[in-house]
């Protein structure tokens, strides 16, 4: 192996040792005797979300598949958290890294893509982010990182401290131990491809939901078999949601999806910051909206067990946008018959 190559994988592989897990910590105070909900902190990361596990893996892929070697530039599309992890290894590994992101892409992304010494590359809207990092890489010669295809397949979704392996392990001692759901919206279905495969390679009686917000095909593409569905917009969701059934999204790993108004999602997150004092994104709402939907039925059922779901990252990144009310009131319209909705849970 080229002796670059090699040092990159070991300073990648050294930051991940020396990173902690990430909390799962229960949601207490809810109305919901015998349900028991989790949500999975992954705003902890070196990088603020989820996307920073995605990130480690798209580069130790292209490392060993020979496609980023010395001074490569990597180019990715990508709505900001995932620019933001690649940003962070690229410059571990000294390669130059270009970001195609959109324009409505919230500005601290921006910031923090820069502060890791990526440069972006601004779209109008997210169905134009894959041909232009096309056009990048190849006038560039760089590599274009493509999460859209790659993130099923540079995961190892056996274990090896995947997301999967790690919730089950926190799981243990609680109550219900074994997940009766676990909850995942999806940007590139990387995610809800590692935890439905885990499932079934480890035999657990845990089902999959995977919740999609407005102006995204997968919804309709998993209801209808139709993979060929596309939108001409953008999700208002940042991080889930696609205009496309990209290849990374597996169907056959899912069990049932549920279609979440973004309005809910926005609600979900300032309630969720009354419940626990702290601000997530609004992914994380669309996540927990979707649990909280489950746990009714649940207890309609008179059913009992756990659910686990996932904060995908900080509402910090986002507090011009989803935390101010002047701009989700412009954006959304009135939210307020979903936070009545939220407010009998507590």
């Amino acid at each position: 192996m080229d002796k670059w190559v090699r040092d990159a994988v070991a300073r990648i592989n050294a930051d991940a040792h020396r990173s902690a897990d990430t909390h799962l910590f229960k949601l207490h105070g809810l109305s919901c005797a015998g349900v028991d909900i989790y949500l999975k902190d992954e705003s902890t990361h070196p990088t603020g979300s989820l996307k920073h596990r995605l990130a480690r893996s798209l580069f130790l892929y292209a490392l060993c598949n020979g496609r980023i070697r010395e001074g490569t530039p990597v180019i990715e599309a990508s709505s900001g958290s995932t620019a933001v992890s690649e940003a962070y290894f690229a410059q571990m590994i000294g390669v130059p890294f270009i970001a195609v992101v959109p324009q409505s892409t919230a500005h601290s992304k921006i910031e923090q893509i820069r502060l890791y010494g990526g440069e972006p590359h601004f779209v109008g809207s997210a169905p134009e982010m894959h041909g232009a990092a096309v056009d990048l890489a190849e006038q560039l010669g760089g590599h274009f990182m493509d999460q859209f295809t790659y993130a099923e397949r540079a995961t190892d979704w056996r274990g090896n401290n995947n997301i999967a392996e790690s919730i089950f392990s926190q799981m243990e001692f609680e109550p219900h131990p074994v997940p009766k759901m676990l909850v995942m919206s999806a940007g590139t279905g990387g995610t809800s491809a590692t935890l439905g495969r885990f499932i079934r390679y480890r035999g657990y009686d845990t089902g999959l939901t995977v919740v999609d917000p407005e102006n995204s095909v997968f919804y309709d593409a998993y209801r209808t078999g139709n993979h060929a569905l596309t939108e001409n917009c953008s999700s208002r969701i940042e991080g889930i949601g696609r205009p496309k059934v990209e290849h990374s999204f597996l169907p056959d790993v899912i069990d049932d999806m549920i279609k979440v108004p973004d309005a809910a999602s926005i609600a979900t997150i300032l309630w969720l910051e009354k419940l626990i004092g702290r601000k997530a994104g609004a992914s994380t709402g669309t996540n927990l909206w979707g649990a909280l939907q489950i746990a009714g039925r649940m207890i309609d059922k008179g059913e009992t067990g756990s659910i686990v779901t996932l904060m995908c990252d900080s509402g910090q990144r986002y507090l011009d946008t989803y935390y101010n009310p002047d701009w989700v009131t412009a954006k959304f319209g009135d939210i307020s018959p979903y936070e009545e909705e939220l407010a009998r849970w507590v």
